[in-house]
């Protein structure tokens, strides 16, 4: 999209017709509900990856902790942590995978938005979603049928408020009539990445968000997905997808399927990204939670045999 090209963590994460590679945080392997999640160590992580060329760091959503699901999702508030990583890094881009907005007022979200943008000198891409955890819409008093128009009206009202001065809205949650929200973004918005339907059209979804992030699947359907995506966005605007990762210390090991994602050695992984770089994804998030090895010298081992295929 040529309004993000200066923005920092856009234009360092999304090319046409390339693919760029990305970590989820916590960078460390575990089991059980908590990750440990050493501050200290996180951000020592954090920096080796910036320093490999990896282009994003991104965080998940959980505003609750269901035991039920066996893990917490995210420890820390992801903004709040993406605060911190920002003041520990220079240039990689920093995400949420994926903002739950049905939860969140839409002007206390655009406040936090542009505060993250400006902090972290326009390195925020912000993913949003309708969020999918069962205990939390009872909790928060939200009508789960609801989720879909919550998550248009998040969007909406956000772009309304960092493009204009005194804006006028009335919306279910926002009746506006005086005063305003600052920080503005520098570049007047932020760039927002749709999360799976969050209950709309694909139409609606190329036509109001800057990119996707879509769940992961064979190659031969996620290339007719982003076929699709590509005809209802018009200008270029990113696929992204996730993918969970055990990399093995062989590098021939052949692939064993695990959620989401494999264990593999790094061989595979590059004949892998290469099929989906061709397919038209632009950025792969990868999730090293179920690694077997120290999540050190997997980053190492990616950074110095993948990154620099995917730079």
């Amino acid at each position: 999209m040529e309004k993000f090209q200066s923005h920092q963590g856009f234009a360092r994460t999304f090319k046409q017709n390339q693919l760029t590679i990305g970590l989820f945080m916590p960078l460390e392997s575990y089991t059980g509900s908590f990750p440990k999640m050493d501050l200290e160590e996180q951000m020592g992580l954090a920096k080796m990856a910036e320093n490999y060329g990896f282009a994003s760091l991104f965080v998940r959503d959980a505003p609750l902790y269901d035991p039920g699901l066996g893990e917490v999702g995210f420890l820390y508030d992801p903004m709040m942590f993406l605060s911190y990583v920002s003041a520990h890094t220079e240039k990689i881009a920093l995400g949420t995978a994926s903002i739950v907005t049905t939860f969140r007022h839409p002007l206390h979200l655009a406040k936090s938005a542009a505060t993250l943008d400006k902090l972290s000198n326009q390195r925020f891409l912000f993913g949003v979603a309708t969020g999918d955890r069962i205990i939390e819409f009872p909790t928060f008093k939200v009508d789960r049928d609801e989720r879909g128009e919550l998550f248009r009206e998040s969007i909406e009202v956000m772009r309304k408020v960092w493009g204009e001065s005194f804006p006028q809205i009335h919306t279910k949650r926002v009746e506006m009539t005086q005063g305003d929200v600052v920080p503005k973004p520098l570049l007047t918005d932020i760039p927002m990445l749709g999360t799976g339907y969050a209950g709309q059209s694909i139409e609606w979804l190329g036509a109001n968000t800057d990119g996707w992030l879509f769940y992961p699947q064979d190659v031969a359907s996620q290339r007719k997905l982003i076929q699709d995506w590509r005809r209802v966005s018009g200008e270029f605007k990113p696929f992204i997808q996730p993918l969970a990762l055990d990399l093995s210390e062989r590098a021939n090991e052949a692939p064993k399927p695990i959620r989401i994602g494999f264990r593999t050695g790094y061989k595979f992984l590059l004949d892998y990204l290469h099929a989906y770089q061709e397919a038209g994804v632009n950025h792969i998030i990868i999730s090293l939670k179920g690694s077997k090895r120290p999540v050190e010298e997997v980053i190492q081992e990616l950074g110095e045999q993948v990154i620099p295929h995917f730079r």
